[in-house]
């Protein structure tokens, strides 16, 4: 991801390299941007330990370039995204608690994108009609139509609590206003589920380590 990052840029690849470890935790194809927030805090790091001077918006066009999800990882507050993923508009959303399921199937973007079912003409919504009205998921119901465990895990949830599937998936979130709340419902998760909770941020914890918060 650096490389790729670098490759025309003199004021990272000038320097000679670093070694990067990563500790993965987040379920692989889970649709949780894992893989694009492993690639910001690398840009995001390396900036600031190389002290190459790139401003939040350089680092997050080269982040594009790697992934769509990259830059609001870069950037690092909670925003609404358009474009490819490179027009962020801030936003200040409750921090709520979430319980974040993943079925056990793998799912491919691609596969569901093709869907002829998928619906291709939604219309666009402003950013103040985003807020003022529930929030939904196109992808979700082809999703659950063809993966019976990603059916069967969101119905589960939705018995306790508002929940929804993460982009393609394959993981399911459920959302509540306590972090107790949440984990009586994950001490109830369904066996070959894996789960956990994890409480929803509006500035992201290396941001907040930066700054010296």
């Amino acid at each position: 991801m650096l490389k790729q990052a670098a490759q025309d840029n003199h004021r990272l690849s000038a320097h000679a390299g670093a070694q990067i470890a990563v500790e993965k935790n987040l379920p692989m194809g889970g649709g949780l941007g894992g893989g694009s927030s492993d690639a910001a805090t690398v840009l995001v790091a390396l900036n600031h330990l190389w002290q190459t001077g790139f401003t939040p918006d350089e680092l997050a066009a080269m982040g594009v370039k790697l992934g769509a999800d990259v830059p609001v990882f870069v950037q690092g507050f909670a925003a609404f995204a358009q474009g490819v993923g490179e027009q962020l508009h801030p936003a200040e959303p409750e921090e709520k608690w979430y319980l974040v399921a993943h079925p056990g199937v793998n799912i491919s973007t691609p596969v569901v994108f093709n869907d002829p079912e998928l619906t291709r003409d939604t219309p666009s919504r402003s950013l103040s009609t985003l807020l003022a009205s529930p929030f939904t998921n196109d992808c979700e119901g082809v999703v659950r139509k063809r993966f019976r465990e990603v059916d069967e895990l969101v119905s589960w949830l939705l018995e306790y609590a508002p929940s929804r599937l993460t982009g393609t998936g394959a993981c399911v979130f459920a959302e509540f206003d306590t972090e107790s709340a949440a984990r009586q419902v994950l001490e109830l998760a369904p066996n070959g589920v894996r789960a956990f909770v994890a409480r929803g941020v509006n500035v992201s914890p290396l941001q907040r380590t930066l700054r010296g918060d």
